[in-house]
């Protein structure tokens, strides 16, 4: 006796019904709204609006919009977002959400605004200034871990792999006399 799937899933839903059609369509709209939104989705919210916005406009300086897309479109603060939610430790993340405090408390001392209301030229001066280690309580290593947040999150999207890199899927051929383009490969 063999089995024929498609029998198998009419037979299944037949029996289910409507149990099972109501959160099928539930699942499909989720997750084809999910692909419509660049980047990642956290299981839970992290960050206040405030901590969103500088989280968004520190990763663009980063990672700017040039003649490819920046940070922003390429989902990065969602990214950062979902691996606190999702795989950081409740330590290590507070360690994070304090660093964001600070530069916050910081640019509103010194320039009367939040990071993310600055000019580029002052965010870039602010960034400077956590990068050299010359803001009064930001932890040592702070700016580095956030760059290499940015960096990952950047790299492991769509935009990154696809738009600023050579997308090359493996398997592939071997050619030793390819000519090299002058970016990095990504698969």
């Amino acid at each position: 006796m063999s089995f024929d799937r498609r029998d198998m899933l009419m037979g299944v839903g037949a029996i289910f019904g409507a149990a099972l059609a109501a959160p099928l369509q539930k699942a499909l709209a989720a997750e084809a709204v999910a692909t419509v939104v660049p980047g990642y989705i956290a299981s839970r919210t992290i960050f206040t609006a405030a901590q969103r916005s500088d989280v968004a406009a520190i990763s663009e300086r980063i990672i700017p919009t040039t003649d490819t897309p920046g940070a922003i479109a390429a989902g990065v603060p969602g990214f950062i977002e979902m691996m606190l939610a999702d795989w950081y430790e409740a330590g290590d993340r507070d360690e994070f959400l304090t660093g964001l405090t600070v530069i916050d408390g910081f640019c509103t001392g010194q320039h009367v605004k939040s990071f993310a209301a600055l000019a580029p030229a002052e965010q870039d001066a602010v960034l400077t200034c956590a990068m050299n280690g010359m803001m009064p309580g930001l932890a040592t290593g702070f700016f580095e871990h956030c760059r290499q947040m940015v960096i990952l999150g950047y790299y492991t999207s769509e935009i990154g792999c696809r738009q600023e890199r050579i997308y090359l899927p493996l398997p592939g051929r071997y050619d030793g006399h390819y000519p090299y383009p002058g970016k990095v490969f990504s698969s």
